[in-house]
């Protein structure tokens, strides 16, 4: 009897920068599909926000690791950023399916996503690489969708990425809105503050 698959959940995203929302989503996520581990896999640059500007793509992957240090079932994979380019779903999952053959791939994901799912590259293969988890609030449902997927319900945390790069910019305490080594980073780095990213 062979032994069972090791189930993988891939949360792909910008995290510029990660915060409390993101790991609350993933940990809600691991609980309620038994995944045995988390993968973070930050973009390269993402294909619906080529005209927008963000930190440096090895800047949000040292975050991202910073974020899940000391937590056993995350991980972070810089598969995107080594790939370099605009970074698509298709991508991720064909790179992670061949260093992880014996896994199952969960790609998780806002629900709204999911709603534009046919426009993402390569969408009728995508299904074959991975189940899709489409992470929403309580009450929120989700509109009609042309991939299989699940549904979970994450706590709403009224944290976003926008926001702590704004509260960043005019000198706003993000302390408990992001690890706290991520704001230790963002401050040794003078990220989203106006001075320099590199």
């Amino acid at each position: 009897m062979s032994a069972p698959l090791e189930r993988i959940g891939v949360l792909g995203g910008t995290f510029d920068p990660i915060h409390h929302g993101h790991l609350a989503a993933a940990s809600e996520v691991c609980a309620a599909l038994d995944l045995d581990r988390m993968l973070l896999v930050p973009t390269n640059v993402q294909p619906f926000k080529t005209d927008v500007t963000s930190a440096p793509a090895h800047h949000r992957l040292e975050m991202c690791r910073l974020a899940v240090k000391g937590d056993e079932r995350f991980g972070v994979s810089a598969v995107d950023v080594d790939r370099g380019g605009v970074t698509y779903t298709v991508d991720t999952l064909r790179d992670l399916g061949r260093e992880y053959p014996d896994a199952q791939l969960y790609f998780v994901t806002g629900a709204d996503a999911l709603e534009r799912f046919s426009q993402w590259r390569d969408a009728h293969v995508l299904s074959t690489l991975a189940t899709f988890v489409g992470v929403t609030r309580p009450g929120h449902s989700l509109g009609q969708s042309d991939t299989p997927h699940s549904l979970v319900e994450v706590p709403a945390l009224a944290v976003s990425s926008t926001d702590v790069r704004r509260r960043v910019g005019a000198g706003a305490p993000i302390r408990y809105l992001v690890p706290r080594a991520v704001a230790d980073y963002i401050a040794q780095h003078d990220l989203y503050s106006g001075g320099s990213d590199e």
